[in-house]
């Protein structure tokens, strides 16, 4: 074996894997300042953007997914989410009632085509009763 040689060059998939690992934190951090703004923005809904900040963090670092699902603030509810798929009561209210609004506006005072309109429309009341389906508190036992 030649002097110097005992370390193999790092390959192109070490390379990738790295590439991937570093385009998921990005991506997280994007979603995770995504959610930031929804807290200050009412038609930015957070929670959504929290949980694709948790699934990229947890494909690219396992300790900003432990801080972000252990944090303070926001990790009682992606817990909620994760074991147990809960949606409260008030996002739910919230995300509907944006979804009606953003509808009215776009209906009332957009130029938009009335066959993006109602494509639009149809997926928001997709999304509504997928939201309006899932729990929203832990139910307990009855004995």
């Amino acid at each position: 074996m030649l002097v110097g040689m005992s370390q193999e060059p790092k390959t192109f998939s070490t390379h990738l894997a790295f590439s991937v690992r570093v385009t998921y934190i990005l991506l997280g951090w994007l979603f995770f300042g995504l959610g930031m703004l929804g807290v200050l923005l009412p038609v930015l809904p957070t929670t959504p953007f929290l949980l694709l900040s948790l699934w990229a963090f947890s494909n690219g670092s396992d300790t900003l997914h432990h801080w972000l699902y252990t944090h303070k603030t926001f990790g009682p509810t992606l817990q909620r989410w994760h074991q147990y798929r809960i949606i409260p009561v008030q996002a739910k209210i919230l995300i509907v009632v944006s979804m009606l609004a953003s509808l009215i506006y776009l209906t009332g005072f957009s130029d938009m085509n009335w066959q993006i309109i109602l494509l639009i429309g149809v997926v928001m009341l997709i999304v509504a009763s997928y939201l309006l389906t899932r729990p929203s508190s832990l139910q307990t036992e009855k004995t």
